[in-house]
């Protein structure tokens, strides 16, 4: 199944967002003037028993080591080899943030849920899908929440909460700002 047709089946709300190719989630940020908070990126990791979806923030990055001593398991991220096979419908790399269309248990950031609004790669690295907190609430109701990342080094997207000034130009960028539970959003 593709992304499109599970959100079609499932009655989603939503809009595409065009943009030039990008290669990695905060150069989408920009591209699509989106706050890189408001930008969910889907990280898959193997587990022992399968895989598990991690979605959080493009202004963020997932602590492996966190997120294992909360979840009592080992966790390594999924080689391209395994995303190509789990993922066969979008390009390499594009890794939506939806899980139950792939068949992959999920867990959210619990600062993509604190945004009104989330972004989305669509599968291709040209293409966003937009919809409001509740639509992607709803299609993320069984997974597991918590906090389990931590703010990306270097230059970053406007809209995370935290500004600090660039070393270079003085202009002001902004900087994003970690358990479990399982939330059941209708």
């Amino acid at each position: 199944m593709t992304l499109q047709t599970y959100l079609d089946r499932k009655g989603a709300e939503y809009d595409l967002v065009e943009h030039w190719p990008t290669r990695s989630s905060m150069s989408t940020a920009r591209a699509c003037h989106v706050a890189a908070r408001c930008l969910a990126k889907g990280v898959v990791l193997r587990r022992r028993d399968g895989y598990l979806l991690a979605i959080l923030p493009a202004s963020r990055h997932v602590q492996l080591r966190k997120l294992k001593a909360a979840l009592g398991e080992e966790l390594t991220l999924a080689t391209d080899h395994e995303l190509d096979q789990l993922i066969p419908d979008c390009t390499h790399g594009a890794v939506p943030p939806i899980g139950e269309c792939y068949g992959l248990d999920i867990i959210i950031e619990d600062s993509v849920c604190e945004q009104p609004e989330v972004y989305f790669e669509s599968g291709d690295h040209a293409t966003l899908v937009h919809m409001s907190q509740a639509q992607f609430a709803r299609l993320t109701r069984e997974a597991l929440h918590g906090n389990f990342s931590a703010r990306n080094r270097g230059p970053r997207a406007r809209g995370d909460d935290r500004v600090i000034r660039s070393r270079n130009k003085g202009r002001r960028r902004s900087r994003g700002s970690a358990w479990l539970r399982r939330t059941n959003i209708r």
